[in-house]
């Protein structure tokens, strides 16, 4: 795949839907090589595979730096968790596994409850497969009414243990470190090969739904 080809519309997008329960790669892996890139496609291209390749290694990254910007500010760690876990709701497929695991678990002590937690089927329906294109709900209510809700929380509990400002500077710090590591690490085979895995699920799907 020609990363520099991909729009960083693209590549938002794919970040977007892509499977986020995946583990991160091996910490030897994720310090093995860098090198300079040789040219500014070549560097715009490295980048974007690496966020992609990478994308796990360089959310924990970012959530350690919080961390340590957050130790005597126990308050706004919980602040961070949830504004973590607002922009975690915009991926599908977290979003889908949250919200299966809160209703296994609630089945658990009340089914009657769990069942109303259920996604209205509403799906359309092409050639007796459903359609990938849906509203994406979260135990039983939309996902906008999950993130407005929990970014509520977060603008509070942020506004109340005055951490805005650590914020920006562990933010800062997280996102030069990780723009840092994508640009001098030199993609593996494995990130290769990964790559064109995607594309054939990505393909594959398509075909699917036809």
């Amino acid at each position: 795949m020609d990363w520099g080809s991909v729009t960083t519309e693209d590549l938002i997008e794919a970040l977007k839907e892509v499977d986020w329960s995946s583990p991160p790669r091996p910490f030897n892996e994720f310090f093995s090589k860098f090198t300079l890139p040789r040219s500014t496609t070549k560097w715009n291209s490295r980048l974007k595979c690496n966020l992609y390749y990478y994308r796990t290694n360089y959310f924990l990254m970012i959530l350690f730096i919080l961390g340590l910007g957050f130790l005597r500010r126990p308050l706004a760690i919980v602040a961070a968790m949830t504004t973590a876990l607002t922009i975690a709701f915009l991926n599908d497929s977290f979003a889908g596994t949250f919200s299966e695991k809160v209703t296994r678990f609630v089945r658990q002590f009340s089914p009657h409850l769990a069942a109303k937690m259920r996604p209205p089927q509403s799906r359309p329906v092409l050639r007796g497969r459903p359609s990938s294109k849906r509203s994406i709900y979260i135990c039983g209510r939309p996902r906008w009414a999950f993130v407005l809700a929990f970014s509520a929380v977060s603008f509070f509990l942020w506004f109340v243990s005055c951490g805005l400002l650590t914020l920006l500077w562990a933010l800062t710090v997280g996102l030069l470190a990780t723009i840092s590591h994508a640009s001098f690490r030199t993609p593996n085979l494995k990130a290769r090969l990964n790559t064109f895995r995607e594309e054939f699920r990505a393909v594959w799907r398509n075909y699917s739904d036809l």
